[in-house]
């Protein structure tokens, strides 16, 4: 039985940066000789600031924790793929998820680069930007608009609201441009 290749220059050649060997990406992604990953992205060779981020400490040792879950969120508040926000900081795709996954801590420079990304301040970055999500809904309520449809929101189903706000969104982080 014959196994169907696929074309030679439809494939990806790459070389291992542990044992240096030339080959085409396998669908593992991991290496044929050393058997390691070919998507590993060393921190230094991102962002060469070597300084390190100084992260607030909670009781048990773990307060990159509160700075992964504060990225991931805001990326998904802005309604970013990781490989989006990778794009706007000129990054690799998997350094992205390294931090958001606990498996790499940022630099400061690397903390500008996400604020900066994400459209909001270092000190929002690293307190979730709980403050500034009170601040917009706290705007919103006040909108007169929001105001007279509120009373009717609680009559949409599921479907209905999750469509509205997609739309509201939409609005608000592309307004549409006047005639």
């Amino acid at each position: 039985m014959a196994t169907t290749l696929a074309p030679v220059d439809s494939r990806e050649v790459i070389r291992c940066d542990h044992c240096l060997l030339v080959q085409f990406r396998t669908t593992n992604s991991l290496c044929r000789r050393c058997h390691l990953s070919l998507d590993e992205v060393e921190v230094e060779s991102v962002a060469p600031d070597p300084i390190p981020a100084i992260m607030p400490i909670n009781g048990n040792g773990r307060g990159h924790l509160n700075l992964a879950n504060s990225i991931r969120s805001l990326r998904l508040r802005s309604g970013l793929s990781q490989r989006q926000l990778a794009g706007r900081m000129s990054v690799p795709r998997t350094y992205v998820s390294k931090i958001e996954n606990e498996k790499a801590t940022p630099t400061l420079s690397s903390l500008e680069r996400l604020a900066r990304a994400l459209e909001v301040t270092v000190p929002d970055l690293l307190s979730g930007g709980e403050r500034n999500r009170q601040e917009e809904v706290r705007e919103l309520m006040e909108d007169q608009f929001v105001s007279e449809i509120l009373p009717f929101v609680a009559q949409l189903n599921g479907m209905q609201m999750s469509s509205i706000l997609t739309q509201v969104r939409d609005l608000t982080v592309r307004p549409r441009r006047s005639a």
